[in-house]
């Protein structure tokens, strides 16, 4: 059912102008740069109830009565699948892709006020784990994420598609002068920073709940010695011999469980 008003605008060549947010999109972008791109439907709606403003929507007729409610002002582009296929680069399954404006970024000290959960990644740049952390970071009721200075970007494309969009409505910051910012910025909010590595005590050992800031770094290389150093302890996911690790987002997904139990929507 289509809701309200909407700008309903044909798009029959790849190359009008008003599509320029999409053009081929596999090519990727500088971090930090452009629009924010938000591909599918559940995706779309999780950017409905974001901070980001919209810039509009590209969608294909199958898909059009399907849209969330969206603001009135916002231009939906309405293109034919192989259209739509010229004009992104790539063979967009789910039929509808949205451009979003970019915020001012928020300053760390701001989102871990207050704040009983946190995620902070350092050196993660693999688009899939980090786009799961976020993911994983909104299922298990991560109150705020912080990034490290070699993080990748968390609007990226990829990053926004596997999150499901979730990292749309997660506050997220990046943390200066790393690592001791672990000391200077988390630990002086009140939270205890736990490091997620094969080296630490079991799980178990970290009593449940309390205000606590995990800790987690790429996969291969781990957490640096610089962040180890700025953590209060480390624990680490007892598993059968021979395994010393799992994926990072998995990790998280099992340490967040384990600590909290359930997400803040249980609470």
């Amino acid at each position: 059912m289509l809701h309200g008003r909407m700008d309903l605008q044909r798009i029959t060549d790849p190359a009008d102008p008003r599509v320029a947010d999409y053009l081929d999109l596999r090519g990727g972008r500088p971090n930090g740069v452009g629009p924010v791109i938000v591909e599918g439907l559940l995706a779309v709606a999780e950017l409905t109830t974001s901070p980001f403003p919209f810039r509009s929507v590209l969608v294909t007729p199958q898909k059009l009565a399907r849209l969330p409610p969206l603001p009135e002002v916002t231009p939906v582009y309405v293109a034919d699948l192989d259209v739509q296929r010229a004009t992104v680069g790539f063979d967009l399954h789910r039929g509808v892709v949205a451009s979003a404006e970019r915020i001012a970024p928020s300053a760390a000290a701001d989102v871990v006020r207050g704040a009983s959960r946190v995620l902070v990644c350092e050196r993660v740049n693999d688009l899939e784990n980090l786009g799961s952390l976020f993911r994983n970071a909104r299922a298990f009721g991560v109150d705020a994420v912080l990034l490290d200075p070699e993080t990748t970007d968390p609007l990226g494309r990829r990053i926004v598609r596997v999150s499901m969009g979730h990292v749309l409505n997660i506050p997220f910051a990046r943390l200066p002068d790393w690592p001791a910012a672990l000391r200077d910025v988390v630990a002086a909010a009140g939270l205890e920073v736990v490091a997620l590595t094969p080296g630490g005590e079991p799980l178990s050992a970290l009593a449940r709940g309390g205000r606590v800031a995990f800790l987690v770094g790429a996969e291969g290389p781990g957490l640096t010695g610089g962040a180890l150093a700025h953590a209060h302890r480390a624990v680490r996911i007892p598993m059968a011999a021979g395994v010393d690790s799992v994926n990072v987002a998995t990790a998280a997904a099992i340490a967040l469980s384990a600590h909290f139990g359930h997400s803040a929507a249980d609470t």
